[in-house]
């Protein structure tokens, strides 16, 4: 009984140690996020520097700091866990960019959006698929599978254009940055619907029915999980409109469309379906719908809410992957063969540029040739731009890449594991860092901004009302027009008259959207009258 005991107490010791340790670390860990977002304010004017490179450079000296304390035997507070970033850090970043997207700018756009973000991440993923192939074998690295190929060619199609989406100005270059931007997201949902279409199937004996059944289960994962995304913003949309939470709570109004939001995410991920897409589209339609249901308060509140998890989120990760970075375990299997290490990772790089550049340049050439204003057409400065923005990898390829070569006994029993895992640390590590430092210098040259405008949106005030009236008016002037008083002047510039042109999809479903669509899930014009809401204000303004 005495031993049982005292066996009982040892444990309960080393479970409150673990518990310690653990409350330490994430100490640290926070200590080091709040040192990266100081440090990046001060360094916001900086040429070269952007958060991301600073998040990663904190990183990497925090590791090394890490390593030397502990004797070589590790280099970071957390372990990682594809889990953590798939379930937890991801799903703030993705619905905070449908949230905040300008919707007509992206809309407008679409095909050649989707033409970037679907066609050519198909394109990048065969040509990084068929050269990792080709020269993997002759450098012998180990006996990797055709769906570790195929596998490889997805991780590093996945593009992360944070660095470039930082320094464009979304008023400034409006076609640059949703081309871009949206492509980004789409990019990252296509990338990783490919992978998980990949490991789903059976790739031993490929022939042209598993081949049609790939291409049937990418469009079926992308269409569901668009339409689960749709369908779970309307939902949002039509709870608040019928209850209106606003007369009793805002915290309610704003719990429910955060909860809302994420829950989209994990029914996506419960049928297998693609969460960014789900929680992207989710994104769009609140924005739409819901965000003009609640209390002006409450759209304030989510604006901000939104933006700051998908910042901290964002520093979180690239924090991490410079820790990882020098995990001792992984470079210990490969150490040595570092050459080859290095080798693979060149490889990878060139593949990356090759495939980037062959869909870019060709499929812009296509888009030219449907468009008839020439402010509608890419240029060349603009494809070299959109080129360069890809061309940057980061955790999404790092989640998928432990996904994929930590999953048959641990990267660091299997050589060619940890040679993949690393090889990708690599890439990530050099592309982020000596692609991202380039890109300020890169856009300046390329696309030199209106001293005007910049003059302008730094002379805003940032107020409260500051960062209201843009989102209520945004997208939304002709709508007020064809609504309310005909009395209220029509906008002038031919850049307003072009946005509601007649005979077009956008005029057809603004009409549709009016007719049906907001008499029941509510928005603009459509929320319930209560006394001293914004509706009332709102009407006001335009009566």
């Amino acid at each position: 009984m005495a031993i049982d005991i005292s066996s009982l107490f040892a444990k309960a010791g080393a479970l409150l140690a673990s518990d310690h340790t653990s409350v330490v670390s994430m100490n640290l860990f926070v200590a080091l996020l709040c040192a990266c977002i100081v440090i990046g304010h001060l360094l916001e004017e900086n040429r070269w520097i952007n958060e991301s490179i600073t998040a990663l450079a904190i990183g990497l000296c925090t590791g090394i700091v890490i390593l030397l304390t502990t004797g070589g035997k590790s280099s970071h507070l957390l372990v990682f866990s594809e889990e953590l970033f798939f379930i937890y850090l991801l799903p703030p970043i993705i619905f905070n960019a449908g949230f905040q997207v300008k919707k007509k700018q992206f809309f407008h756009n679409f095909m050649t959006i989707v033409l970037f973000g679907a066609v050519g991440t198909l394109i990048s993923f065969i040509i990084i698929s068929l050269g990792a192939m080709q020269f993997f074998k002759k450098m012998n690295i180990g006996p990797l599978t055709i769906g570790d190929y195929l596998a490889i060619g997805a991780i590093f199609s996945a593009t992360d254009s944070v660095c470039t989406l930082q320094v464009l100005n979304q008023d400034e270059t409006p076609l640059l940055y949703s081309l871009v931007f949206g492509e980004g997201v789409v990019n990252d949902a296509t990338s990783v619907v490919l992978f998980n279409a990949i490991q789903s199937f059976d790739l031993s004996h490929i022939n042209s029915g598993i081949a049609l059944q790939l291409v049937g289960n990418f469009l079926y994962l992308f269409i569901s999980s668009t339409m689960l995304g749709v369908l779970a913003g309307l939902l949002s949309a039509y709870i608040i409109k019928k209850l209106y939470f606003g007369r009793h709570s805002t915290d309610r109004e704003v719990a429910l469309m955060i909860l809302m939001a994420y829950f989209s995410y994990m029914l996506a991920e419960l049928f297998y379906l693609s969460g960014i897409l789900t929680v992207f589209f989710c994104g769009i339609v609140m924005s739409h719908y819901t965000w003009h249901n609640v209390t002006e308060s409450s759209r304030v509140t989510t604006k901000h809410a939104f933006a700051t998890l998908s910042f901290v989120a964002e520093i979180f990760i690239f924090l991490y992957v410079g820790m990882d970075a020098l995990d001792i375990e992984k470079w210990r299997v490969v150490s040595d063969s570092l050459g080859k290490s290095v080798g693979v990772s060149a490889v990878l790089l060139g593949l990356i540029l090759l495939g980037r550049a062959a869909f870019v340049f060709p499929l812009s050439f296509l888009s030219n040739l449907t468009k008839k204003s020439s402010y509608e057409k890419v240029d060349w400065k603009q494809q070299v731009t959109i080129w360069w923005a890809g061309l940057m990898r980061g955790a999404v390829s790092m989640a998928l890449a432990y996904n994929q070569f930590t999953s048959s006994g641990g990267f660091t029993q299997l050589r060619e594991n940890a040679l993949m895992i690393t090889s990708t640390i690599t890439v990530v590590l050099f592309s982020t860092v000596a692609f991202g430092l380039m890109t300020k210098p890169l856009v300046r040259i390329l696309l030199p901004s209106s001293k005007q405008l910049t003059r302008m949106i730094s002379s805003e005030p940032s107020s409260p009302k500051s960062l209201i009236l843009p989102f209520l008016n945004n997208e939304t002037e002709s709508e007020t027009s064809q609504q309310g008083n005909t009395s209220i002047p029509r906008p002038t510039s031919l850049r307003m008259l072009l946005s509601a042109p007649s005979h077009t999809v956008h005029y057809y479903w603004r009409k549709f959207d009016n007719a049906f669509m907001r008499p029941v899930f509510g928005g603009r014009g459509f929320t319930p009258f209560v006394p001293g809401s914004p509706t009332e204000r709102t009407e006001h303004q335009w009566q």
